[in-house]
């Protein structure tokens, strides 16, 4: 092995953005040596492995290209803290289900007792990088902590945001539209910044290294995911208001997008956006103002939220009332749980909202995913009613009365509708959550087709 590395790098937590982010800073960055760690030892097991604990495309190439040269994963926290120059904190900042700010305010405790180890285990200077989605002015509380002890060892926080979409992460890895790095503006904290500009440099183009203030660093990741939500809720709401009059939401959305001032991405109606950071970090942002008196301003962004949660409760209610208000021992096939296509990832995302509320109604349940059949059971293992598991679509529509696509994978749009018709009750449903479907064919063939935004398509 090359011990003669130009520097030691360390991420501690092995999770969608730790994992993926050090696997392309190894495989860009050869003269590194670069350490993932995380304390759940099966996690580690897994990146050691033939199969990732996620799935992203083309992932496992970038991890197998540079893993035991100058990237490693294991367990050894203490170790990896004291050998490492640079130190990526890429832990688990979920949302608060306890005490003050609770359901809105991120949980730091598995970042603070990182920083308190971080203190704890070093012996020599370290650059330490926030990557996990933070609260602004985090980096302060870090600094307090790393300055507490008088150790005589010198500490300068960073902040580096990640802007990774799951499905895509390697490309966005590869190419991303931006790398921003917020630092303090003192002499040694422009030093540290240099030398974390000097890592993308080696692929990113200098001009799309963006250097910041360090709480402009940390509110911009919070504010790019509220704005981006904000237009899903958008178009969502609109959605609404389109099958009200008989409109057709991807014409609207066509329409506006082709207004180079708005443009076209996340313009897409759907039974609602899911994910680790959308929810999380909008709220976040509005405990944010809440905490500084901006009511109107909180109130502004929690209406992007409580949209999201209206989107996912109308597709409910839509199914009840096409389907003779009653969903009672009917059996409905969920064609994907995935929050989004090319991922396994399933948190937030609206197939467990959906799930939940159809088991209420009585339903049976056959859940189908290419990658997420693992998450899915994990996520449903308290809920109770009669859930299968199927992960091949022609076998898990066999005998169903309904079938709801909730996540947009490529596969859906090239099954045999007319197969999966035939070996339906009848009459049968088919509620497009995610507008992947041509609606009119199938509806030929037979389907009451349910779309989002669209008026529906009924044979009687």
């Amino acid at each position: 092995m090359n011990e003669s590395f130009k520097k030691k790098i360390l991420c501690i937590g092995a999770g969608y953005v730790g994992g993926p982010t050090m696997a392309m800073i190894a495989h860009k960055c050869p003269q590194y040596k670069v350490t993932v760690v995380d304390i759940n030892p099966d996690r580690i097991n897994e990146w050691n492995s033939e199969n990732l604990p996620i799935y992203e495309p083309g992932l496992y190439e970038i991890v197998k290209s540079s893993r035991g040269k100058n990237l490693f994963f294991h367990t050894d926290v203490k170790k990896g803290i004291q050998e490492s120059d640079i130190i990526f904190v890429s832990v688990n900042t979920p949302t608060k289900t306890f005490g003050v700010g609770a359901g809105m305010a991120a949980d730091l405790q598995y970042w603070e007792k990182t920083a308190r180890q971080i203190l704890e285990c070093s012996q020599s200077p370290k650059i330490i990088v926030e990557k996990s989605t933070l609260p602004v002015k985090t980096a302060l509380a870090m600094e307090r902590i790393l300055s507490s002890a008088d150790s005589g060892i010198h500490f300068e926080v960073l902040s580096n945001p990640e802007f990774l979409a799951e499905g895509t992460a390697v490309k966005d890895l590869e190419n991303p539209d931006r790398v921003l790095i917020g630092s303090s503006l003192t002499e040694s904290g422009l030093k540290a910044r240099d030398e974390l500009v000097e890592i993308y440099e080696n692929w990113v183009p200098r001009k799309q290294i963006i250097t910041s203030n360090i709480w402009s660093s940390e509110l911009s990741k919070l504010v790019a995911n509220a704005f981006l939500a904000q237009r899903i809720s958008s178009i969502n709401a609109i959605s609404d208001l389109c099958e009200k009059t008989d409109a057709d939401v991807s014409e609207v959305a066509n329409a506006i997008g082709m207004d180079s001032r708005i443009g076209d991405r996340f313009l897409k109606a759907s039974v609602g956006f899911g994910g680790s950071c959308f929810k999380k970090d909008i709220l976040n942002l509005v405990y944010l103002c809440r905490n500084y008196g901006l009511t109107e301003v909180a109130d502004y962004w929690e209406s992007v939220v409580r949209i999201n949660e209206y989107q996912k409760k109308r597709f409910v209610l839509n199914m009840l009332k096409a389907m003779f208000n009653t969903l009672a021992d009917k059996k409905i096939c969920l064609l994907g749980f995935a929050f989004k296509a090319d991922t396994g990832d399933t948190r937030e995302t609206p197939a467990l909202y959906i799930a939940n509320k159809l088991l209420e109604e009585n339903a049976k349940l056959v859940i189908s995913d290419p990658k997420a059949l693992k998450n899915a059971k994990k996520d449903l293992k308290e809920a109770k009613g009669d859930i299968s598991y199927v992960e091949d679509p022609y076998q898990a529509a066999k005998g169903c009365h309904a079938i709801a696509i909730l996540t947009e994978w490529a596969l859906y749009t090239e099954l045999d509708y007319r197969k999966i018709y035939d070996s339906m009750e009848k009459p049968a449903f088919l509620f497009d959550g995610r507008n992947i479907v041509s609606h009119q064919e199938i509806y030929e063939i037979g389907f009451n087709v349910y779309p989002i935004g669209k008026p529906a398509l009924k044979h009687f």
